[in-house]
């Protein structure tokens, strides 16, 4: 497709001339014209063109994505060729004449599977309508012949326009009279609505059916034909028709005067203007130096500290019996020291956050990455338990047992009495029987805090995953209490060491334990002293709880942080994060549980059957918080986006609130004085979402938002829904005419019921990216997510890109909680 072709164009330098034809069926401005000279145009010229050529296609018609084969030889839009549909047709034939005698000397399908044939198995119900109109209504044959599919497949990829728009209006002429009446709308629509699961009632139908009516049936014949479903196409959608909402609102709003924060960010852009590109390794060290120094100085440590103990016990007496085994086992003894005081630090919320505070401190150490830093020192627990505890198991202890009885004497036989042990004695003593305890608890811990189980991934057998998940993963962390008691006595009863200065395990965990256990009383105590209420609890689609709670007086946040919610109805002993989506200035505090795991779903019962009872006697939750999370950091952009996966919008509906909220304030008296300005001045979210019904988890909310923003629009909210095919797209085209027709009528989007623009399919964020890096050349944009690992590998992967592409600096932050 279009934009795949996009990304063969590097953006600032020629690479190669590729084809421009488009896959829509149609013919988009002249291929020998356009394509040749695409490479050698300017960077802002290129993504002009190319955007042209996905807006057009974007209004065209198309029912497959046919293939085309570019200068390359490669398919330049991942469709599909007529020796693909070929294949599939020959597998069907002949999967269904195996087995049978008589078979026939022409192969043929069963009409059902045409849908898989072409590519839209997804979509089996538009498929077998599709497959009727394309044999003729009247034909009653089930069976198709490869020449038949081949005739079809042909019309489907038909570049006609006309051609295309005439097999549409088929589809909804069901008496096939040439006419499409407002029933026949209804019927596609609804087609249209169970094919991209949409879930549309038959009175919302109707609705929009009479909707396209009015518009296409200009003559009021009570009917529409096939050169009016033409103009409706053609003139609907284009961004001339929906430039009339656009136009109506700026008419209605007051725009006399260019606001302050306008005025900023414009002086802000034009400071930047002159900046250059940078380059590969300049922006790599930009992006992790944070990260770099930590680790790095982390490793230092750890390497020097295992050098100083592994010398140290070389010039020992024991290492005549033992050997480099117990220099090994010691250095890593050493390093473990470190790491079990180092991983407290980490989940000492409290404390972090209010680092996080401190420009000081947090301009030059990575909060964002706690808990990817609490990983990494387990990572390196489990490197020095598997050193020192199998170095001692495998190597030390065995030379003890089977030592020359002299050499005994001379170097432990003071330690066990003079008398030389067996195996079995050695691992009874409290030295080693409590390493091994510590061995089997840290192992049990760990093993379920990595993430297939910690998910309960389907790939783990199922007599594992049923008893995985997270409250066993939350469970058997706290085995870790076990771990640390142990690891005291461990270190009081050592072979070696006899001196007690000697002994210094407790010297490495007596301050990270006391912050952390003073962390665990006071977020006890505050959990009591911010009593809360909750004051309305709402139901939506996907099984998400909206609870609204009372705000303490003494609960102060910023935008983007976090706090954890129990229920002791639920469990006694369980806290679970989640994002707050009430801004700053409200007067109460609102979160979102999407019901994922088993407390999420004991939570919704638990309020589901409140409700019905309609008692309200919901109940009782606690809050511990807040706390700080990436997201915090918006505030130290002129440009922010702000991308969510399904609930992972949570943080940033706090965030557009504090923007909005911001917008509302009297304009500061220091007009040019860039510093004075908090905030970015220009926001944009893109949320990405697979259910129609999810839509509505923050209508309130993003109209609030959208209210503030009438004036400065500031602010940009794009919402994609993956469930719907792309716009173009015959199973979706509809939906598409609705939509425009309804934004220019009232104003917002049909989908979702905000002025926040609803796209179909996945963001194309390649195109994204090209268009933010254009409009904004210069600034730093900082760009922030919360959702899965994989979109959030090609997210970072395309700030890098970019940041080395063009003027403008990507700054890339993901959510970890």
């Amino acid at each position: 497709m279009v934009k795949d072709k996009k990304e063969k164009i590097d953006l600032l330098s020629s690479s190669h001339s590729s084809s421009t034809s488009s896959s829509y069926g149609c013919e988009i401005g002249d291929p020998s014209s356009s394509s040749s000279s695409l490479s050698s145009l300017p960077y802002s010229d290129v993504d002009d063109i190319v955007e042209k050529l996905n807006d057009d296609a974007q209004c065209r018609l198309r029912f497959v994505d046919a293939g085309e084969v570019d200068s390359l030889g490669e398919v330049d839009n991942g469709g599909m060729h007529w020796k693909e549909v070929e294949q599939r047709f020959d597998r069907i034939a002949f999967f269904a004449s195996h087995g049978h005698d008589d078979h026939e000397s022409v192969p043929t399908i069963d009409a059902s599977h045409f849908g898989y044939c072409i590519g839209m198995q997804q979509s089996a119900q538009f498929a077998d309508e599709l497959v009727q109109v394309l044999k003729g209504r009247k034909n009653h044959t089930t069976r198709l012949t490869k020449r038949e599919l081949h005739g079809y497949w042909r019309r489907l990829a038909n570049p006609s326009h006309d051609s295309l728009i005439q097999i549409l209006f088929d589809m909804c002429d069901k008496d096939m009279d040439g006419r499409i009446t407002k029933e026949d709308l209804k019927q596609m629509i609804m087609l249209s609505s169970c094919t991209n699961k949409m879930g549309m009632k038959q009175e919302e139908a109707e609705h929009f059916g009479s909707m396209i009516m009015q518009e296409a049936d200009t003559q009021q014949k009570g009917y529409i034909e096939v050169y009016e479903l033409k103009d409706l196409l053609k003139t609907v959608l284009t961004k001339e028709y929906l430039s009339k909402e656009q136009k109506l609102t700026e008419s209605s709003s007051s725009t006399t005067s260019t606001s302050n924060n306008h005025q900023d960010y414009m002086h802000r852009q034009q400071q930047h203007n002159n900046a250059t590109i940078k380059s590969m390794p300049e922006i790599l060290i930009r992006t992790y130096w944070r990260r770099a120094w930590v680790v790095t100085l982390w490793l230092v440590i750890c390497i020097s500290l295992f050098t100083w103990k592994f010398i140290q016990y070389k010039h020992r007496a024991a290492f005549q019996v033992m050997g480099y085994c117990l220099s090994t086992a010691k250095g890593a003894a050493e390093t473990l020291k470190l790491n079990m005081a180092l991983i407290l630090l980490p989940v000492c919320r409290n404390l972090v956050t209010w680092l996080r505070r401190t420009p000081r401190v947090s301009n030059i150490v990575p909060f964002n990455d706690t808990i990817n830093f609490h990983k990494l020192i387990a990572g390196g627990i489990v490197i020095g338990v598997i050193l020192h505890g199998g170095t001692h198991l495998a190597c030390d202890l065995p030379r003890i047992t089977a030592s020359n009885p002299l050499v005994f004497q001379r170097t432990f036989g003071s330690t066990f009495g003079n008398q030389q042990p067996s195996y079995l004695q050695v691992l009874c003593t409290t030295e080693v029987s409590t390493g091994i305890a510590m061995l089997i608890l840290m192992s049990i811990a760990f093993s379920l805090a990595t993430r297939m189980p910690r998910r309960q991934s389907p790939s783990l057998p199922q007599p594992i995953r049923s008893v995985t998940g997270y409250n066993t993963f939350w469970y058997s962390h706290h085995l870790l209490v076990v771990v640390y008691i142990l690891l005291i006595i461990h270190s009081m009863f050592l072979f070696l060491v006899t001196s007690f200065a000697e002994k210094t395990t407790w010297m490495y965990l007596a301050i990270p334990m006391l912050l952390y256990s003073g962390e665990r009383i006071y977020r006890s105590i505050r959990s009591e002293i911010h009593e809360v209420n909750v004051l309305q609890a709402n139901m939506y689609p996907g099984k998400v709880l909206h609870l609204k709670l009372s705000k303490p007086t003494t609960f102060t946040y910023s935008s983007g942080m976090y706090t954890f919610i129990k229920c002791p109805q639920v469990s006694p002993l369980e806290w679970h994060p989640f994002s707050l989506t009430s801004g700053p200035n409200d007067n109460h505090l609102s979160i979102h549980v999407r019901t994922l795991g088993d407390w999420s779903y004991q939570i919704h019962n638990l309020f589901h059957e409140a409700m019905m009872s309609k008692s309200f006697d919901y109940p009782k939750v606690y809050i511990d918080g807040p706390y700080g999370a990436a997201s915090q950091d918006h505030v130290k952009y002129e440009v922010v986006v702000l991308v969510g996966l399904g609930i992972g919008v949570t943080p940033f509906i706090s965030v557009l609130k504090d923007i909005g909220d911001r917008l509302q304030k009297p304009p500061s008296n220091h007009v040019n004085d860039v510093d004075s300005i908090e905030g970015p001045l220009k926001a944009y979210l893109y949320w990405v979402t697979r259910e129609h019904g999810s839509l509505g988890w923050f209508k309130d909310a993003m109209n609030e938002i959208s209210q503030n923003n009438q004036k400065q629009k500031v602010i940009e909210m794009h919402n994609f829904l993956t469930s719907v095919y792309q716009s173009g797209d015959a199973r979706s085209i509809l939906l598409s005419i609705i939509q425009a027709l309804y934004l220019v009528k009232s104003g917002l989007d049909v989908f979702s019921q905000t002025q926040a623009q609803t796209h179909f399919s996945r963001p194309n964020w390649f195109k994204i990216f090209s268009n933010l890096a254009r409009r904004h050349t210069g600034l730093r944009i900082g760009v922030f997510y919360c959702g899965s690992m994989k979109l959030a590998r090609e997210l970072e992967g395309l700030c890098t890109k970019f940041s080395t592409k063009t003027t403008t600096r990507f700054v890339f932050h993901k959510e970890n909680y």
